[in-house]
């Protein structure tokens, strides 16, 4: 499927790599796409800006809903917790009273180098949610009839996922999933 991405969408794609690295995340969730789509994405980066739509803001939701180095369950399991009735930050106030405030806190740890220099990265995958994201921007584009797969593609993918974070931040920030979903067709079709 990478292979029909642009230039752009592979560029996404990197980006929230980075993102996850940065935030301290060991997975790559729906959350960093729609972080390196208001970073790196183009055509989305416009749709969701003119909407509205902030990066810091969200990295600071994203930051809120996945606590650096409490995330050690993972997305989807935080969210299993969540839906049986555990209230994760009554359990993390609970533990930092008990072993202290910064027991969750990433301790930095060395980098391995290679021989010749270059970094050992780092492999982090995809949630389940993020794979389907992935999946639903390549069905988007067949339907637009595209032979690619653009950023706009990739923001149609996370909007009609609707079941990750990146869908969860959106709606709580009040934005409407028809209505970004409208405004990238329409970007599509002023594009060609």
């Amino acid at each position: 499927m990478f292979e029909r991405f642009t230039d752009q969408a592979r560029s996404v794609i990197v980006s929230a790599q980075d993102q996850a690295a940065r935030l301290h995340h060991r997975h790559i969730g729906t959350e960093h796409l729609l972080l390196a789509l208001l970073i790196t994405g183009d055509v989305a980066r416009t749709v969701l800006t003119e909407a509205g739509v902030d990066t810091e803001r969200v990295r600071d939701d994203v930051k809120r809903h996945l606590r650096t180095g409490f995330d050690v369950l993972g997305a989807a399991d935080a969210e299993a917790l969540r839906s049986i009735g555990i209230d994760l930050d009554a359990v993390r106030a609970k533990v930092e009273e008990t072993f202290g405030p910064n027991v969750f806190e990433v301790q930095a740890q060395p980098r391995r180098r290679w021989p010749f220099g270059r970094r050992l990265a780092r492999h982090r995958p995809f949630t389940p949610r993020a794979r389907k994201a992935l999946e639903l921007s390549l069905r988007e584009a067949l339907h637009l009839k595209h032979n690619y797969i653009g950023t706009e593609h990739l923001l149609l993918g996370l909007l009609r996922e609707r079941g990750g974070l990146a869908a969860r931040i959106l709606a709580e920030q009040g934005y409407d999933f028809d209505d970004l979903r409208t405004r990238t067709v329409a970007a599509i079709q002023k594009a060609s």
